[in-house]
């Protein structure tokens, strides 16, 4: 996604106009943050302006798009902080000016994107060549997806169904990251939940646990928890947590963008948002997405009768039926009887801080850059950490990011990257990334593993960026490439070639046991067809509520969920907890798949050896480097050296990707 798309933001007014060097972030207090928001706007309008007043004869790349790449600076300063804070700052305060900043901010874009006389600039302009060329094209699509070619009643509603979007979406946002929802149980409700987890967890006056929905108590609710009563109460709890007022938002939002797609000539939103996306049109994604279905069909049946069986197994009733809120339970259950995998055993073979330190330097082998701590850089919590990237052969500084780990009250509840600031290569600013995630302090367990490997995908992405604008930085790229990248180093998590490097960050730890790694492998190869199928489904979703006459989220979620073999949850409100949909992924969460399509095959270029430097700089140079400058389908087929194809994708939801002959033929 073009940055300038995201947001035209804003400028602390007494800041000096240089680009930043080093990874220091404006983090203001609340007081700041409304102050410098409305005179940084007020700055922004008149830089704005002045690009909009440039004779026409006089427009080319020197003094039209590096001004653009300048605002943008500018928006980095303040506005790259103020989205970040917004979700995971401690104090309430500062949380709600920032999104009251980023409303303002989003506003000022909307204004913007639909001035006649900065399209007309940027359509005389004549690129000097084709990154020139690529932002060019990528701008132009920012105007036109605002309405500037529209009629001046028809971009007066346009923007305001645009600025009212964003508010709702802040909205959703805010009401699952604030919500503090808790739910009680008894110690005998919550037998098989390790006693380590219970030793840390809050109790009421009753004596009784209360718990959240942060993931390491899904994990260990959903996961452990022997009774099917306490796995059934936790699990619609957590798909309730949104709430009626997201329910009704999703439906206003849905609405809102059908008026768009009306509004702009497109028969439905999903038509409007496809066409800057590599599948291009709906139609694409839907074929796409009834190839995977007929491939995991009969695979999440056999799933389901699997677990089936271990329920029956386990509870001593052969004619058991598996529920939702048992997938998680037995799946454990299975791994440890077929597998003789207990994810305790992965939390003590990967404990927290050992397990960063080597994904670091499994990192920083393979791309050639070092990663040092820096202490003097100020975060907004005390668990947060901060770091500074180097080029290991020139010594160079690259970047810097910041890893916040860990749960808290009011925090952004998932696992995410934030591109706070964009590299500009021409302007001399260095990036600046931050993954946000809520793990347990105890350990990685081998879902957590591989979701750290791909966040910090993202952020390597995002921090060995070197494009020539700050528009094009990272992962500023089209939405259903934007995963391909994180989803490949998932990968690194699970080659022995990588962990044959983790006691080189902690000689005191357990060696890595091929044993448990083994049994790993195999245990992840079970549940591809549930995987899918459920990725499958919530893919459909999402384009069936971008369609046009699209109906009432929660009725079509219900429809939708009730066909499929496990059906629907009575009680249960899954869309209002969907935060993709309303975001940034609308028309897009089929992304998600697509990506890995390409990510797989890209992992391919490797070999049998991921830890291979000579590709790992290949790879940092042309898909890393080059963010959104150049066409990430011309990227891909130059690191392959060929066109891709889905037959690594295809094999990985059978469970035979990397599976031995014997296995495969079984």
């Amino acid at each position: 996604m073009n940055k300038l798309a995201i947001c035209i933001s804003v400028l602390f007014a007494s800041a000096p106009l240089y680009a930043a060097q080093s990874g220091e972030l404006l983090l203001p207090n609340a007081e700041q943050m409304v102050q410098s928001c409305q005179q940084g706007i007020d700055q922004a309008k008149g830089k704005i302006t002045k690009l909009g007043k440039l004779p026409l004869n006089k427009v080319n790349a020197a003094n039209t798009l590096a001004e653009w790449d300048r605002i943008n600076q500018l928006a980095d300063k303040i506005g790259g902080p103020a989205g970040l804070l917004s979700e995971v700052s401690p104090d309430s305060a500062v949380r709600a000016t920032a999104d009251a900043c980023n409303l303002k901010m989003s506003a000022l874009m909307n204004d913007v994107l639909q001035s006649e006389a900065l399209y007309s600039r940027f359509k005389v302009l004549k690129p000097k060549d084709a990154i020139d060329a690529e932002a060019r094209a990528d701008i132009l699509n920012n105007f036109e997806d605002r309405g500037v070619n529209l009629s001046k009643a028809k971009r007066t509603e346009l923007l305001a169904i645009f600025n009212k979007i964003e508010k709702l979406q802040q909205d959703f946002s805010r009401n699952m990251r604030d919500n503090q929802a808790k739910i009680s149980f008894s110690s005998a409700e919550l037998t098989g939940v390790a006693a380590r987890f219970l030793e840390t967890a809050k109790k009421n006056a009753a004596g009784q646990y209360v718990l959240g929905f942060d993931y390491p108590e899904i994990d260990a609710v959903m996961g452990y928890a022997e009774s099917e009563t306490t796995r059934e109460r936790y699990y619609i709890a957590r798909m309730k947590i949104g709430g009626a007022a997201n329910l009704q938002i999703l439906k206003e939002v849905v609405q809102l963008r059908q008026q768009l797609a009306d509004l702009t000539g497109y028969p439905s939103y999903a038509a409007f948002a496809m066409r800057n996306k590599m599948a291009a049109t709906p139609e694409a994604v839907n074929t796409f997405l009834s190839d995977v279905q007929s491939r995991v069909s009969e695979l999440e049946k056999s799933d389901i009768e699997e677990l089936r069986q271990e329920k029956a197994r386990f509870t001593g009733k052969a004619d058991s039926q598996l529920k939702r809120w048992d997938v998680a339970f037995y799946e454990e259950q299975l791994k440890a009887s077929r597998y003789q995998l207990d994810q305790k055993q992965v939390r003590e073979q990967f404990p927290t801080e050992p397990t960063i330190a080597w994904m670091m330097n499994v990192t920083g082998t393979l791309y050639g850059v070092e990663f040092r701590p820096n202490a003097a850089l100020k975060t907004w919590h005390s668990d947060v950490r901060a770091y500074d990237v180097f080029d290991k052969a020139s010594q160079k500084y690259l970047s810097s990011f910041y890893l916040d780990l860990f749960p808290r009250d009011g925090k952004y509840k998932h696992a995410a990257a934030f591109p706070v600031r964009g590299v500009s290569v021409l302007g001399g600013q260095t990036p600046v990334s931050v993954l946000v995630t809520n793990f347990s302090r105890e350990g990685f367990n081998q879902d957590e593993l591989e979701t750290l490997f791909h966040e910090f995908g993202h952020v390597m992405h995002g921090v060995l960026s070197k494009t020539r604008y700050s528009m094009q930085a990272g992962t500023s790229v089209k939405r259903d490439f934007v995963e391909a990248p994180s989803q490949m180093y998932e990968e690194w998590a699970r080659r022995p070639e990588a962990e044959a490097l983790f006691n080189d960050t902690c000689a005191s730890c357990k060696p890595i046991d091929p044993k448990l790694i083994a049994k790993m492998d195999d245990a992840r190869r079970f549940g591809r067809g549930l995987k899918y199928a459920r990725q499958v489904l919530y893919s459909a979703f999402d384009m069936a509520l971008a369609a046009k006459n699209a109906g009432d989220p929660q009725a079509v979620w219900q429809e939708m969920e009730g066909k499929t073999p496990l059906g629907y949850v009575a009680g249960t409100e899954f869309p209002g907890t969907f935060g993709h949909i309303v975001g940034g992924y609308a028309a897009g969460y089929y992304g998600y798949m697509w990506s890995e399509v390409l990510a797989l095959d890209m992992l391919s270029a490797y070999g049998n050896n991921v830890m291979d430097v000579k590709q790992g700089k290949r790879y940092r140079e042309l898909i890393l480097e080059n963010g959104g400058q150049r066409p990430a389908m011309q990227l891909v087929e130059e690191f392959i050296g060929r066109k891709p194809n889905a037959d690594a994708f295809f094999q990985e939801i059978s469970g035979q990707r990397g599976a031995s002959t014997k296995t495969a033929k079984k």
